[in-house]
């Protein structure tokens, strides 16, 4: 397969330039293995293979043994899916203070490096970077190709009727075993059920209380359920904005994003046939992944959120930047018009430090819709960031 170039590549050499060690994040197959591959290093360590991760597990003070007794100048190690030994990071410091070595630590989950705050223990000291699925930047694609079979950089490069086994096999072999095992999830069929609602329900306002009752569990079970994939870095929450002087009623809850359009169809069972009202809601979901993803490669610190009155108007996607908001409406339509963008007017109107509103939808050509409105195409995004 070809290697893809990724974004965020320079930004990983820069901060090895300056000597950082860095803490690289990010769901299995989005391609941190073939990233790093690329990178120079002394030494590679996988906690992939059994026989080497009870090795450190058993001692971790080997790892300051080994590094100590090599004759290069701090040495540059990576060490493959980190968090399934947590305690080699006391090791790790130790190592980093010293000046003895630089690091790449690599994971596919925060879950276990976040108990007892260890992620944190390294202030200064570690870069958190996150490598996620393809942007439409990185490897342009069909928007329904997108929508379908999501954007990871191993499944995007296989034949189309070879993606299917391989997105199935994920959801199997990834999501219904190694995420239920690592989370100690003992109520198997529960858990797959789960996954099938989160792939279905993936954008919407979460009612814990309403799946908790088709699940046929408890609403906690279902709200940690959402932590344990949060966690192992498989879904996005994104935050709504409450902060209104008129709005009494705005939502609180959060809205969650399974990570990959195709991982996300075939945990929801969902076939390749859809109408144009599923598409469009899709389309708004990949979106709002999309922006997720530019947000973390930008420079000044981008979040993406949302905003809905229960009783009335709703924008899909704010990007908050610089204290500032940027609503975005999304639409499956190639000809937008006047009606698409009176949530965005609201929006301007209720939020006087917001200066510029966007609709993405399949326009061809960028139209100004309003003084401060523009209609792009789903194909520009990245022109936000």
């Amino acid at each position: 397969m070809e290697y893809i170039r990724r974004s965020i590549e320079g930004t990983l050499r820069h901060h090895l330039e300056r000597g950082k060690s860095l803490l690289l994040l990010g769901p299995r197959q989005t391609g941190k293995s073939t990233l790093l591959s690329r990178i120079e290093s002394t030494r590679e360590i996988s906690f992939v293979q059994t026989d080497i991760r009870q090795r450190y597990e058993k001692d971790p003070s080997l790892l300051s043994k080994e590094v100590k007794a090599m004759k290069k100048e701090k040495p540059l190690i990576i060490i493959d899916e980190v968090q399934r030994v947590p305690q080699i990071m006391d090791e790790v410091q130790a190592l980093i203070d010293q000046g003895i070595s630089q690091f790449i630590l690599t994971g596919s989950s925060a879950r276990k490096l976040r108990r007892g705050g260890v992620v944190n223990l390294l202030p200064g000291r570690l870069i958190s970077l996150r490598l996620d699925p393809l942007t439409y930047r990185e490897y342009p694609n069909p928007l329904d190709t997108l929508l379908l079979d999501g954007s990871l950089p191993g499944m995007i490069q296989e034949e189309t009727q070879d993606r299917e086994t391989e997105l199935q096999s994920y959801v199997e072999t990834y999501l219904e075993e190694e995420v239920r095992a690592e989370a100690l999830v003992r109520q198997i069929g529960s858990f797959i059920r789960f996954l099938e609602l989160a792939g279905l329900e993936s954008g919407k306002i979460i009612n814990c209380k309403s799946l908790s009752q088709e699940i046929g569990i408890n609403h906690t079970t279902v709200a940690s359920y959402f932590e344990i994939l949060e966690d192992c870095l498989v879904a996005e929450r994104i935050d709504p904005i409450t902060k209104s002087t008129t709005r009494k009623k705005l939502t609180k809850s959060s809205r969650y994003l399974l990570f990959d359009m195709g991982v996300r169809r075939l945990a929801a069972a969902e076939g390749r046939k859809l109408g144009e009202i599923r598409l469009g809601e899709l389309l708004e979901q990949y979106v709002g992944l999309e922006m997720i993803r530019y947000a973390r490669l930008s420079p000044e610190k981008t979040r993406i959120r949302f905003w809905r009155d229960p009783g009335g108007p709703e924008v899909d996607w704010v990007i908050e930047r610089n204290r500032e908001w940027s609503p975005v409406e999304v639409k499956w339509t190639d000809r937008p018009r006047e009606k698409d963008i009176k949530h965005l007017q609201t929006f301007l109107a209720e939020y006087k430090e917001s200066k510029k509103a966007y609709l993405i939808c399949q326009t061809p050509e960028t139209l100004q819709m309003a003084k401060n409105i523009q209609a792009l195409s789903w194909q520009k995004l990245s022109e936000l960031f």
